[in-house]
């Protein structure tokens, strides 16, 4: 279904509908937490279903780095699988160079957190896309804390942490995140009393899920989470279920290809992962999930889609959008298709995603003829519900895995080919996404 010639590739429509059961690679979140937190724990930990991608990639590099032992292989379904002995109580040790994150962002903030308790200097550095992002967020209150970066106020890419000594803190965050929540409550497990984050709008709780499966006590509501240090993880044993936005995109692929009809299994079906579900069905698509069981605290199972000929625009809280960050891409794209005008409210996050998705996802539109804008930080769609694709479109993925994969349903669902520069940046999250999806139409 693609022809690739040096940096662009062509993506051809699939011709005939998706029908079927599939299977998407481990959750990347939890994937990240899995390697992170075992190289913390003290013995060696079982993991299996990690993700093996560019990005956990990074992850897995970096607490080598740091000492932990890494012996995970990949296993027959392109997963990773295998044993981490973790550093414990020890601490990491002393890096010999500089920690190369690459393009993951999750990587690098969580690390953050992860050595701000010890008596080490670690400087942090990633690829240009991770070097533009914000860090700010995640120093400023590990700082309140008593943990140092230098340069001193460094807002960017590269970040020398120099660690030790923290003390709790109960901390207000400015933007519900929880890559800087987990910083916090990762720096917290070792400071004398509780550390509490509260936030503006709730965020993933992998963390709070995932912490007393090492044997480290969390409490978390909606908008609230604390840890309670002094506080040594242990080793475990971590199953990884699919990856729900990785799975967005076949959904919504379903949603917009005439005819299918397709069933994603075992994927993780945490509600503050599933948003992107319930603003496919606000738009009127055929979605339903019903649960298979339990990885630890965390719940997977199936989700169905089927094609659904009239959508509806929506509108979509604030309050919401943390849920669905990663989705808005494609759920963009699904809108287009939409009768009416969906609202996206205060996506401002978005700007300073691996690249800036909001202008993004307004010039990947106005190549397909659809309106799209900005007021303050709402993003609106006006859909067009018989949209024709305009032949010799070339959409340019930024570098970004997500964009690469939203423009390809252009081409995959619609019925003209359609080329995109740099594709493979799929890789950071979804390495055989194109080979999954073209199984589907077979």
């Amino acid at each position: 279904m693609l022809m690739s010639a040096s940096d662009i590739t062509v993506i051809n429509p699939l011709g005939t509908p998706m029908r079927g059961s599939t299977h998407v690679p481990g959750d990347k979140s939890i994937s990240h937490r899995a390697v992170l937190f075992s190289a913390m724990a003290e013995g060696t930990s079982r993991v299996s279903g990690v993700l093996d991608s560019a990005d956990v990639r990074s992850s897995i590099g970096a607490v080598r780095a740091l000492g932990a032992e890494v012996s995970l292989e990949k296993q027959p379904d392109g997963s990773l699988a295998g044993g981490i002995t973790g550093w414990g109580a020890a601490g990491p040790s002393q890096p010999e160079g500089p920690i190369d994150c690459g393009n993951s962002g999750t990587t690098v903030r969580l690390l953050m957190g992860i050595l701000a308790p010890w008596p080490i200097r670690a400087t942090l550095t990633g690829d240009a896309s991770l070097q533009k992002r914000p860090m700010r967020r995640i120093t400023a209150p590990l700082m309140k804390m008593g943990a140092h970066f230098e340069p001193a106020g460094q807002e960017h890419l590269p970040i020398t942490v120099v660690g030790g000594g923290l003390h709790p803190i109960t901390y207000d965050a400015p933007m519900a995140s929880a890559q800087l929540k987990t910083a916090v409550l990762l720096a917290g497990m070792y400071a004398n009393g509780t550390t509490t984050l509260n936030e503006p709008a709730p965020s993933r709780n992998h963390t709070e899920l995932m912490l007393p499966e090492y044997g480290v006590a969390t409490t978390a509501g909606e908008r609230t989470a604390s840890v309670t240090g002094p506080a040594q993880p242990q080793a475990s044993e971590v199953l990884v279920p699919g990856d729900p936005s990785s799975a967005a995109f076949l959904v919504c692929a379903a949603v917009m290809c005439p005819g299918s009809t397709i069933q994603v299994e075992n994927v993780s079906l945490n509600t503050a992962r599933i948003g992107f579900t319930r603003t496919l069905e606000r738009m009127g698509a055929e979605v339903s999930m019903s649960r298979t069981g339990a990885a630890g605290k965390e719940p997977y199972g199936i989700i169905e889609a089927c094609y659904t000929p009239h959508l509806r625009g929506c509108e979509v809280p604030a309050e919401k959008i943390a849920g669905i960050i990663d989705e808005i891409p494609v759920l963009a794209l699904v809108a287009a298709h939409a009768h009416g005008v969906t609202v996206f409210r205060q996506v401002n996050e978005l700007r300073v995603k691996e690249t800036d998705r909001l202008a993004a996802i307004i010039d990947g539109l106005a190549k397909l003829g659809v309106d799209a804008w900005c007021e303050g930080d709402d993003l609106y769609i006006e859909g067009q519900p018989d949209l024709a694709v305009p032949e010799g479109l070339q959409f340019d993925s930024l570098g970004d895995h997500r964009l690469a994969m939203t423009w390809s349903l252009v081409g995959l669902t619609g019925k003209v080919p359609v080329s995109i520069k740099n594709f493979e940046a799929v890789g950071v999250s979804y390495p055989g996404f194109l080979t999954d999806i073209e199984r589907l139409a077979q």
